[in-house]
């Protein structure tokens, strides 16, 4: 058989034990019946029919069911205790308390702790708010607290089934049935007419291998309540536990007919049909379980075991997942789930897994033997070859120790030591190769070197040569540059003197034909001048000559006419004539005389 059928045969052992509880129950003979606890009276009258005991009903607790008619008559009934009062639900408080029970159906535990808080802060005696915080409790585990919450809800009705039941169911998965069995005992004998004290002793006795005990008190309460489904379920575990694989089913199927949507039969049926290697109806009813009830650990549990099986690794894994997380304290859930983590090649999470089942659980032996397998199947990621096998080793020792009698397990080991040589064996020639390797590595470094020094020392010799090239190079350009700059000073200075001479010759050219223009320009004006003076003097004179000429002859003519005219009276009216306005002289040196002068 190879290493991973041992696994899941493993996984259908663990899955078998989970009929139970989270955890394997103490095993235990029945109890000699000298030492026997005293037993329970018979149910004095036919109360109400009980509700399931995992999530309680999300709306008031309903009223007590009309006592079943027929059969027998009842043995004479002690005066009934008072019941409790009954909390009341306005329809407002009811929506609330049904979305708190959603939310904690969904998983979402904050909000329906705060729900459920809020339901009892508006109604003290909502006695199922309590169960529901004590569930809420256990789901983060907190155990002690979940206690409180389960006894908060008995202390306001004594009579709940769903808290009893929760508390017997907590008490062992703490591994303290014989507390809640003696506590049990106690109330029964105080309300011998309560169904839930006595549903949770069957449970509780179940749990602690009292298999004709519990027999007897389930037959007790279905004398009282014929169609009681936890009853039957509890009945049914009994007979499965005694080998009646048979008589369980039919008690179940009975059960399923009075109520087909209850989770638990179909989880305890899927059970039966296991055993009687009816395997697909078996995965059908784990199927139907776990779809109604989707919080229900141990269906989920079984599903998930069985989906392991037939190697749906993933849908396992999340099944699985969904039972530890409604039951932090579910051992067996566990392991499985660590067996999907494996098929699913997530080692590091599968061996986490069984870690923690080691926490829960030391003394359980099969997690050593599994995690054995675990670490001689596969590479673990952070470990090495070596390591990895003497961590099997170990663990397989431990499995022995424990009291483990697997056969396999000396081969096992054998194969670890071998895997061991086999890889020291791997090391020692991985070290000399990696000598090897080294002085190869060495060899080359060396040559590398040398071929790098001479490399460098040409690269150093041409760069030399090629600075000394560039020194020559440029203080040959520098020497041409400072001969062509001086032969380009001297070509410039010849030129520039030469432009210099010309310059100085076109001036003074200038110069002399400046001076010969001006005094030519000179010579001319003094002419000009002098012509302009003489034409003066002329015109003056001549003007002179016109003036005495004129003022001769007007005198002339004045004694002429003097002479031939006497002389007039001069009329009032009668002015003398103007005398005559002489020319004005024209300027002296224009040369150029008025049309009167002409």
């Amino acid at each position: 058989m190879s290493v991973l059928h041992v696994r899941l045969s493993l996984v259908t052992f663990a899955l078998l034990l989970a009929a139970a509880c989270a955890t394997t129950p103490e095993k235990k003979a029945e109890t000699d019946p000298t030492k026997a606890p005293a037993e329970t009276p018979e149910v004095p009258y036919e109360p109400k029919a009980s509700q399931p005991a995992d999530v309680a009903a999300a709306d008031a607790p309903k009223p007590a069911a009309q006592p079943a008619t027929g059969g027998p008559s009842p043995a004479p009934a002690p005066a009934e205790p008072a019941p409790p009062p009954k909390p009341k639900f306005d329809a407002g408080l009811a929506s609330q308390f049904k979305d708190a029970a959603d939310a904690l159906r969904k998983g979402d535990l904050d909000t329906a702790e705060r729900g459920f808080r809020s339901v009892l802060d508006r109604n003290a005696l909502a006695d199922h708010a309590w169960t529901n915080l004590g569930l809420i409790a256990e789901r983060k585990g907190d155990v002690d607290g979940a206690e409180k919450s389960y006894r908060r809800a008995l202390g306001i009705n004594p009579a709940q089934d769903a808290a009893w039941d929760r508390l017997a169911r907590l008490s062992c998965r703490t591994r303290r049935c014989p507390q809640i069995d003696g506590e049990l005992r106690s109330t029964i004998a105080q309300n011998p007419v309560a169904l839930g004290p006595r549903i949770a002793l069957v449970y509780a006795q179940l749990q602690q291998n009292k298999l004709e005990a519990a027999a007897g008190e389930a037959k007790k309460v279905l004398k009282a309540d014929e169609r009681n489904v936890r009853a039957m379920q509890l009945l049914a575990q009994v007979f499965l536990k005694d080998g009646k694989v048979e008589l369980a089913r039919l008690v179940l199927e009975n059960a399923r007919d009075v109520d087909r949507e209850d989770a638990t039969t179909q989880y305890y049926l899927g059970l039966a049909y296991l055993k009687l290697k009816q395997r697909p109806q078996a995965v059908e009813s784990f199927r139907l379980a776990s779809q109604l009830q989707p919080d229900f650990a141990e269906a989920r549990n079984a599903f998930g075991a069985v989906l392991v099986e037939n190697q749906d690794y993933e849908g396992a894994a999340r099944e699985l997942e969904a039972a530890v997380a409604a039951a932090p304290e579910f051992t067996l859930a566990y392991v499985n789930l660590a067996s999907a983590y494996r098929g699913q090649q997530q080692l590091p999470k599968a061996i986490e897994t069984y870690q923690k089942v080691l926490k829960q659980r030391p003394d359980y032996g099969d997690i050593y033997f599994n995690l054995g397998i675990a670490y001689l199947d596969s590479e673990v990621p952070g470990t090495e070859t070596v390591q990895r096998f003497r961590t099997a080793i170990d663990y397989f020792n431990q499995y022995r120790a424990k009291g483990g009698k697997d056969e396999r397990v000396e081969q096992y080991i054998k194969d670890a030591n071998k895997g061991i040589e086999k890889e020291e064996r791997k090391r020692e020639r991985d070290k000399k190769d990696a000598l090897r390797k080294v002085e190869q590595e060495k060899k080359k470094i060396e040559d590398e070197a040398k071929a790098r020094a001479e490399a460098e020392a040409k690269a150093k010799a041409d760069a030399e040569a090629a600075a000394k090239a560039e020194a020559e190079g440029k203080q040959k350009a520098e020497a041409d540059a400072k001969k062509k700059a001086e032969e380009d000073a001297k070509k410039k200075a010849a030129d520039d003197a030469k432009n210099a001479a010309l310059s100085a010759a076109e001036a003074k050219k200038k110069a002399a034909d400046d001076a010969k223009a001006a005094a030519k320009a000179e010579a001319e004006a003094k002419k000009k001048a002098a012509a302009d003076a003489k034409a003066q003097a002329a015109l003056e004179k001549a003007e002179a000559a016109a003036k005495a000429k004129a003022d001769a002859a007007a005198r002339k003519q004045a004694a002429e006419d003097a002479k031939k005219k006497p002389a007039a009276k001069l009329k009032d009216d009668d002015e003398p004539a103007p005398a005559p306005t002489p020319a004005p002289k024209p300027p002296a040196g224009s040369g150029k005389l008025s049309d009167d002068e002409k």
